[in-house]
């Protein structure tokens, strides 16, 4: 069956690879990404960034869509200047996004947040889960938040809860009970809010540093009452990022079956990766990766080191 594009709305989630004002915040180690730094980070670099994000998110699901997102998430965010700045460039200053965000505690100063369609949802309320870790010596490891939003899109109330996992920098092995625990304190959250309202709309989002067939994801988070459908790409060796030249889907969007119900407000389409060529690196050893801001120190001036996801829900 086939559908009008005015007849379907999408909803997006996308790391954005240290979008970091040039600001220093003395609180936060962001002293790479200032203009004094090692990174070099000015305002035209600032600028550039901003303007390659506002239009990646402008394009997302185009082809199946008449609207930009309703909403996207956002994964390393460093505040709301951040924000403001980027709902105001040319590509998005017309399509009305607000967006919620909360400062975290992770050290490089890091944050989830939420852009929405003031059109299209309105958040009823906002909350975050703060969580951290002990290291080796006794000491906080701090992370970023799980950001909570609940509100009305259109006339049905869903819940959206935004993730970025702790990374697998000391090793995918040694870091697997971070993710375990985080998926556990998302899956807590989903309860509380199924305690409330058995039939509640979820959608899960995020970069969860782990794969869809990953512990964390497979056992921990994507229980009876969800789907993922990233699995299939995944399985079928498609991803969001690489590493070592291996292909990874951390970024993912779950949804609690009630999506696919006949008599939904917003009915489940399908889910797919937007990894357009002009997103991608077109030369060298890292071709076909996607096109990053940096590679290690040296600036290369793309977009980020993930390609954004999104899902396609049509209205009834």
């Amino acid at each position: 069956m086939s559908y009008t594009r005015d007849e379907i709305l999408t909803v997006a989630f996308y790391n954005v690879e240290n979008l970091f004002d040039t600001v220093d915040d003395p609180n936060t180690n962001d002293d790479k990404y200032t203009p004094r730094g090692e990174r070099n980070w000015n305002y035209k670099r600032y600028y550039s960034k901003l303007k390659k994000i506002s239009y990646v998110i402008s394009q997302i699901g185009k082809k199946k869509s008449s609207e930009t997102p309703v909403l996207v998430g956002l994964a390393e965010v460093e505040n709301t200047r951040v924000l403001d700045d980027l709902v105001n460039q040319k590509d998005l200053q017309n399509c009305g996004y607000r967006y919620v965000h909360f400062e975290s505690n992770d050290e490089r100063g890091i944050d989830t947040a939420l852009l929405y369609r003031d059109r299209f949802f309105d958040p009823v309320t906002t909350d975050r889960i703060q969580f951290n870790f002990l290291d080796e010596n006794g000491n906080f490891d701090h992370t970023r938040d799980v950001l909570l939003v609940s509100g009305f899109m259109d006339d049905e109330l869903v819940h959206i809860i935004v993730n970025h996992w702790p990374s697998r920098r000391e090793g995918e092995l040694e870091s697997r009970p971070k993710r375990i625990k985080a998926a556990d304190v998302v899956k807590e959250a989903v309860d509380k809010i199924r305690s409330k309202d058995p039939d509640a709309k979820i959608i899960i989002m995020g970069d969860f540093n782990d794969n869809p067939t990953s512990e964390s994801v497979k056992d921990h988070l994507v229980t009876t009452d969800f789907f993922n459908p990233m699995l299939s790409m995944y399985q079928n060796g498609l991803g969001t990022l690489t590493f070592k030249k291996e292909w990874h889907l951390f970024d993912q969007i779950i949804l609690s079956n009630n999506f696919k119900s006949k008599d939904t407000s917003h009915k489940f389409l399908g889910a797919e990766i937007f990894n357009k060529p002009w997103l991608t690196t077109r030369k060298g050893k890292h071709k076909g990766a996607p096109f990053r801001t940096y590679i290690g120190p040296w600036y290369r001036g793309g977009f980020s080191d993930h390609f954004p996801v999104f899902v396609s829900l049509k209205k009834n």
